[in-house]
């Protein structure tokens, strides 16, 4: 791949990139049905909880 500087071929490039990643996000959830998508979302879901020593340290920042 030859890099360039031309901020029109750049920005060409990244619309491509982008464009590949839609198909093969496509073609994957396709291949994978919903139940992948489900099993995502709540794994997901479950990483947003915010745990203890989180809390903890934005209570200690709050007090600097």
């Amino acid at each position: 791949m030859m890099t360039t500087n031309d901020p029109q071929e750049l920005l060409k490039s990244k619309h491509k990139a982008d464009e590949q990643k839609a198909q093969f996000t496509s073609f994957a959830r396709s291949v994978n049905g919903e139940m992948a998508h489900e099993h995502d979302q709540e794994i997901h879901d479950q990483s947003r909880v915010p745990d203890q020593q989180n809390k903890m340290k934005s209570v200690e920042n709050r007090m600097i």
